[in-house]
């Protein structure tokens, strides 16, 4: 059982140097994080969403900006779309579970917002949608996905693809990113 520990360890740092050698990657994470400091500084927010291990990947993000990350300092208006039990159940129910997120993003969704979709094979058909319904929005669409980047890298501006096909180490390195993501922002956005 030791050696099986050692080897999931030494995959989730495997995928973690790959991310670090990977200087696309790394330069498309430093502008994600800058353009969410102007959409906040625009009054803008930030929206995200995901299925599963992803919906909670994405509702731990949304807490660190409406939260806090390091610093003590005012809320940023950041939220995960899935969070209204309710509204989650009765539009999956009436229209189906492939619009739950874009009807949300057609009732709440502004011109200048961010979407953030999580899916490890970037397939996730309500994740697709969501990210088509905020591009007609005028919305910026970033899309965290793993290796391939699926459906999602045709319909988002910025493309997180964490290179693996393994979903558990895509949604550690998800988690890596997003919390690289947070840092930054905080920084800058609250700087002066």
């Amino acid at each position: 059982m030791n050696q099986t520990i050692r080897k999931i360890i030494q995959s989730s740092i495997d995928v973690k140097q790959s991310v670090l050698q990977d200087e696309q990657l790394l330069t498309t994470i430093e502008e994600c994080a800058k353009m969410i400091v102007q959409a906040f500084k625009n009054g803008n927010k930030v929206l995200f969403c995901g299925n599963g291990g992803s919906a909670a990947d994405a509702q731990h993000l949304a807490a660190e900006f409406s939260g806090r990350f390091y610093t003590d300092r005012v809320a940023l208006p950041a939220e995960a779309l899935h969070t209204n039990t309710s509204y989650l159940t009765a539009v999956a129910n009436d229209y189906g579970y492939d619009v739950v997120y874009s009807r949300l993003i057609d009732g709440i969704g502004k011109k200048g917002d961010v979407l953030v979709g999580l899916s490890t094979s970037g397939n996730s058909v309500n994740i697709v949608k969501a990210m088509e319904a905020a591009k007609q929005k005028g919305m910026t669409c970033i899309g965290f996905t793993g290796i391939h980047g699926g459906k999602i890298k045709d319909c988002a501006h910025f493309i997180i693809n964490v290179p693996s096909n393994d979903t558990p180490r895509i949604q550690e390195a998800h988690i890596l990113i997003g919390h690289i993501i947070c840092q930054l922002v905080e920084a800058d956005y609250f700087a002066s």
